[in-house]
């Protein structure tokens, strides 16, 4: 068996971590490599099956969120604006926060971490043999740990970008900042033996800023755990559930409540028949969006819930919304939540986005229905609510092996055979 170094955070046993990491943690030693997790401080006792090194961590904006009076488990900005009474999507605060933001996160908000995280790699690399590393962000910190590690101790390393850093499509800092970012991420990655990110649009994009790399291309996947087997009984009612953050301004609802809305005044659907569900941060703007369609009375916002929740409130749906990211120059996005979906064994409906992106091939190859425009997801709604009026429910669809392609098991197969081929 050898040994990798994981160098990722948070962990997810800490609230927000990585499935990939943890999908990496669970299933690389079926390949013959077993991970020792170098990470921050985590929220709970950790887990018995896994190694995990954790260090010490200065938390870079804890001074100014216990100046502010801030939750630190939740989002700042929200916190921010709503003390200021600011509803908007985007407000001049927003541009404030983003500006400020620049200086005071540089790489990232995780920058405390970087040298606790440096030292007690060292530490670990002097006493034991690691065959090869594999840091994964976001935090972009992850990297530049990896590349001080890599340096001195010259072990293959895997620079595994699950969110582009420079080239992200959520990247929100100024040109200036953006400019600066540039120099360190081809800096840092210089060392790296190969890269990895999660889709072909994106591993293209990486190629044209990191010439002559290894560049593979390994989606995310879901936990074969948590696949709906036995199937979880569905609610009586025609439900559509979406769980998890929805980023303004990238991610519309709108299409779908429109459709909705179109489907309810035509007399095709009846609204005491429906429950559109949202699991996730309050949002007011969402409220408003609702109130504009007239589906107040069948659009709820739950609030964050516990993980497990969400994937049984995903199991028991008739259908899952996916709120595909509504940039044309974003083909290569995958939402994380598309493969917690086809491991709830539901139909899945993605809304905006376009034919040609990466989401809509997954979904066509697997169990869900791509609807770009207002019309196509009304029409995508009438079947599948008439799927439910004659039957009692939406039938689950998608081929088992198709989906098992997209599991954390053949990830963790195909970072093998990554580190393999450097060793």
């Amino acid at each position: 068996m050898k040994n990798v170094l994981l160098i990722g955070y948070p962990f997810p046993l800490r609230r927000g971590g990585s499935p990939r990491l943890l999908g990496l943690a669970k299933y690389l030693p079926e390949f013959g490599w077993q991970p020792v997790i170098l990470t921050a401080p985590l929220d709970e006792k950790a887990d018995p099956r896994f190694r995990i090194i954790e260090t010490d961590y200065h938390d870079a904006l804890g001074f100014l969120a216990r100046l502010l009076k801030l939750n630190p488990e939740e989002d700042a900005r929200k916190q921010v604006k709503k003390r200021l009474g600011i509803t908007a999507k985007k407000s001049v605060m927003d541009f404030i926060l983003t500006r400020a933001g620049e200086i005071i996160n540089y790489p990232d908000s995780e920058k405390g971490w970087k040298p606790f995280a440096i030292k007690d790699g060292e530490e670990l690399l002097q006493k034991e043999k690691i065959d090869a590393i594999i840091s994964t962000s976001a935090p972009v910190t992850a990297h530049i740990i990896a590349n001080r590690l890599k340096s001195r101790h010259k072990i293959p390393w895997v620079a595994d970008l699950r969110d582009l850093w420079t080239q992200n499509h959520n990247y929100s800092y100024s040109p200036l900042r953006k400019l600066i970012d540039k120099r360190l991420e081809l800096k840092t990655l210089a060392t790296a033996d190969a890269l990895v990110t999660v889709s072909q649009p994106w591993a293209d994009k990486l190629g044209t800023l990191h010439k002559g790399k290894a560049i593979y291309t390994i989606t995310n996947g879901f936990d074969p755990e948590t696949v709906n087997i036995p199937p979880a009984n569905l609610t009586t009612q025609f439900t559509i559930t979406y769980t998890g953050m929805i980023y303004p301004r990238k991610q519309d609802p709108a299409r779908l409540l429109a459709a909705m809305q179109g489907l309810i005044s035509d007399g095709t659907v009846n609204p005491n028949d429906i429950e559109i569900r949202f699991y996730g941060s309050r949002e007011d703007w969402l409220e408003m969006v609702a109130e504009k369609y007239g589906l107040s009375s069948v659009t709820r916002q739950y609030g964050q819930v516990p993980r497990d929740i969400a994937l049984q409130k995903q199991r028991e749906s008739q259908l899952l919304l996916l709120l595909n990211w509504d940039d044309p120059q974003e083909k290569g996005n995958y939402p994380g939540k598309v493969f917690e979906y086809l491991a709830a064994g539901r139909p899945i409906l993605a809304t905006g986005g376009s034919e040609d992106d990466a989401v809509a091939g997954l979904l066509k190859e697997t169990a869900g229905i791509q609807a770009t425009t207002v019309e196509a997801t009304r029409s995508a709604l009438k079947g599948l609510y008439q799927e439910y009026q004659s039957k009692g429910n939406v039938s689950r669809r998608g081929d088992n092996a198709r989906i098992n392609k997209y599991s954390q098991l053949e990830m963790a197969k195909k970072f093998s055979e990554v580190l393999d081929r450097l060793l």
